[in-house]
C-alpha cells in the first residue's frame, strides 16, 4: 500500500473513530474494552498519543523506567481529558504523518483499526474494518515479530482471508474473514477463529 494510501486510511478510521466515540453516552466510556485492564476512555485516549513528540515520549519512558507497556498504560489512564476534548484530539490528527519513533507507516494504521474494534466489539458495535487497510495492517503483523510473534504463534497454521486477498502461513488452513484473521494475529480472543 502506498504511503498516501496508508494515511488516507488513517485518517479516514481516526475521523471515524470519533464518529463512533461522539455517540457514546457517558457511561458508555467506562466499558472494559478487548485490551485487558484498560476501558474505553483509556484506549481513545492511547490513540491520540501516537502523535505526541518524541522529546515527551522520552520522557514518560524515563518515568516509567524504560518499560514501553508500562508506559503506554501509564501515559492513557492519567490523560484527564474529557470525552468531547479526545474525539476532537482524534479529529485534529487529520494530515499528521507523526508516528512514535521506531515505528513503521503502518504501524498508526494496525493500531487505529485494531483499537476501534477493541471499543467497539464490547459495545456490541459492528464496526466494518476496509478490506485493504485491514490486509495492509495484517500483513505487518505477521512480518513484524515484536510484539505479536504471529509466525511463531501460528505455526501449523496457513491463514486465508475469505473477504481479500490474504494469506499467511503453511500448514493447516483456516479461512475467516480479514478483520477476524487481523484481530487474531494482534491476539485478540473476541475475533472467534479456530486456530487450535
Amino acid at each position: 500500500m502506498e504511503s498516501d494510501t496508508v494515511w488516507r486510511n488513517i485518517d479516514e478510521q481516526r475521523a471515524g473513530l470519533a464518529d463512533m466515540l461522539d455517540g457514546l453516552e457517558p457511561e458508555q466510556w467506562s466499558t472494559p474494552t478487548l485490551c485487558e485492564g484498560w476501558t474505553v476512555r483509556d484506549v481513545a485516549a492511547h490513540i491520540t498519543h501516537s502523535a505526541s513528540g518524541k522529546p515527551r515520549l522520552l520522557f514518560e519512558l524515563l518515568r516509567s523506567g524504560f518499560r514501553i507497556n508500562a508506559m503506554i498504560y501509564r501515559v492513557a489512564v492519567q490523560d484527564n481529558r474529557s470525552p468531547a476534548e479526545l474525539t476532537a484530539a482524534l479529529r485534529a490528527m487529520r494530515g499528521s504523518r507523526k508516528r512514535p519513533p521506531g515505528t513503521a507507516e503502518l504501524d498508526p494504521l494496525m493500531d487505529v483499526l485494531v483499537h476501534t474494534q477493541d471499543i467497539a466489539v464490547p459495545l456490541g458495535i459492528d464496526r466494518p474494518m476496509p478490506v485493504d487497510a485491514a490486509v495492509a495492517a495484517a500483513e505487518r503483523v505477521w512480518t513484524m515479530g515484536f510484539p505479536f510473534q504471529a509466525q511463531r504463534r501460528f505455526r501449523g497454521v496457513q491463514l486465508a482471508a475469505t473477504d481479500a486477498e490474504f494469506q499467511a502461513g503453511e500448514g493447516r488452513r483456516v479461512e475467516a474473514p480479514i478483520r477476524d484473521i487481523l484481530m487474531t494475529l494482534v491476539g485478540r480472543p473476541a475475533a472467534a477463529i479456530d486456530v487450535a
